[in-house]
């Protein structure tokens, strides 16, 4: 649930005093890394390396996970693929020698050392003005004549904390009005500052240049192995459906042909029945070719468009669904496709394993995102984990840089949402 404007300013100070607080543990790390690396010139530092900078990483992963959760800055993990693990020495070296000359690795220490800081400045003063505030009423209430009472003395901002304190109703009236200023202000500046301070980790956190075009490499590897993986199994689809199905069919049409031949003289009454059977066998095989063809790429996908193609599905989908697809032109043919079998495959789970009575697909063209939401009222509990259909159709969008969110709690509603970036290539065809 998206927050309010008045939420974000209530929750904002203490998020950042959570973010500065998390940097005792990030120290605390921080210092044992470096205690690696001073023993980096020994077999010790070098064995103990690799685990201490992904301790130090995973530190940092809870500062991103917040950072993205809690302000519109988002911080992906900017980390250079580690080579693949090997046994004995030399596997260890490479992962040394992988961790030790990533540049993210050095800024993660730079980061240990600034942020205790930066957060001071940034995500921490609004609580800790707050805080100020509280301080200055508990003075005003009675702290202030303890103070004066036992002989001590104190500033609150320019107001001087001295014996009969709370006999002087100006000093009492003064206090009171600098802590309202400090927590309205603390309250007023969190989600700004909140924002500056994701910024500042973007800055550090996130990826460099190098390490952004190498983890777009490595995507582009792992959905290019993905796509010709889903290749060969939908070929290997299709020969079985038509080596089982269609070409069956004509094998024993020839051979009913055949003995249709024989019997025309002797027996014609017999030869007109295996006819009839011929007949009925040719229908079932041009049926099944249909529907081979539908599963390669439907007609109504090719001729009206994806939202069409999505409707006619649901005209035969046996739980009720409705479609509402608002989009302004076609989107690329590649794209219309993934993006058509998807919800295909969406529909067809929530048949059988949703329990539910009604689907809704909602489909948009937003920012430059074809965008899919996929809603069932059935018992929920789906999952990503294992080798689920929904871990498929990841893989299926994931060619085209798509990505795929669920929420499924128990009890349902289940929630899949697609958004696979595109451009429209054609004017929709409007229903004549």
């Amino acid at each position: 649930m998206e927050e309010t404007r008045l939420q974000r300013h209530v929750r904002a100070p203490w998020r950042g005093l959570t973010l500065w607080l998390l940097g005792i543990p990030a120290t605390l790390v921080g210092l044992w890394f470096i205690t690696v690396v001073s023993m980096i010139t020994s077999f010790v530092g070098v064995l103990l390396f690799p685990s201490s900078a992904m301790l130090l990483r995973n530190q940092l992963d809870a500062y991103r996970v917040r950072i993205n959760r809690w302000t519109d800055v988002r911080i992906a993990r900017p980390y250079l693929p580690e080579p693949e693990q090997e046994p004995g020495l030399n596997g260890m070296f490479k992962r040394f020698i992988a961790l030790i000359s990533d540049p993210a690795t050095w800024r993660d220490y730079l980061w240990v050392l600034t942020d205790p800081v930066v957060s001071v400045f940034t995500a921490a003063l609004p609580a800790l003005l707050i805080l100020y505030g509280v301080w200055g009423y508990v003075l005003a209430a009675f702290a202030g004549d303890m103070i004066g009472h036992y002989g001590g003395s104190d500033w609150y901002a320019y107001i001087h904390v001295t014996e009969g304190f709370g006999r002087d109703t100006g000093r009492v009236v003064s206090t009171v009005a600098v802590a309202t200023a400090c927590i309205a202000l603390g309250y007023l500046i969190g989600p700004k500052m909140l924002t500056a301070y994701g910024h500042w980790g973007r800055a550090l956190l996130g990826p460099t240049r190098k390490s952004e075009l190498a983890l777009r490499v490595q995507h582009l590897t792992e959905t290019r192995s993905d796509a010709v993986d889903a290749s060969a199994a939908e070929l290997r689809r299709i020969e079985r459906d038509l080596h089982d199905g269609a070409q069956a069919r004509l094998v024993a049409m020839g051979m009913s042909l055949g003995a249709i031949e024989h019997l025309l003289d002797r027996d014609p009454e017999k030869a007109r029945l295996l006819l009839a059977e011929t007949r009925a066998s040719s229908a079932k095989a041009l049926h099944e070719l249909r529907d081979l063809v539908r599963g390669i790429h439907p007609p109504v996908l090719a001729d009206r468009g994806v939202g069409d193609a999505v409707r006619a599905l649901a005209l035969d989908h046996p739980l009720d669904v409705e479609v509402s697809a608002e989009l302004p032109a076609r989107p690329e043919p590649p794209v219309e496709s993934a993006a058509y079998f998807a919800v295909s495959e969406i529909l067809t789970n929530a048949a059988k394993h949703s329990g539910a009575s009604r689907v809704w697909v909602d489909m948009r063209y937003e920012n430059h995102m074809l965008r899919i939401t996929v809603t069932d009222d059935g018992r929920g509990g789906a999952t990503l984990e294992g080798g689920s259909g929904l871990r498929g159709i990841e893989r299926r969008i994931g060619t085209f840089d798509g990505v795929l969110a669920l929420s499924s709690p128990l009890g349902g509603p289940t929630i899949v949402t697609m958004e696979l970036p595109c451009a429209l290539s054609s004017p929709k065809i409007s229903p004549s």
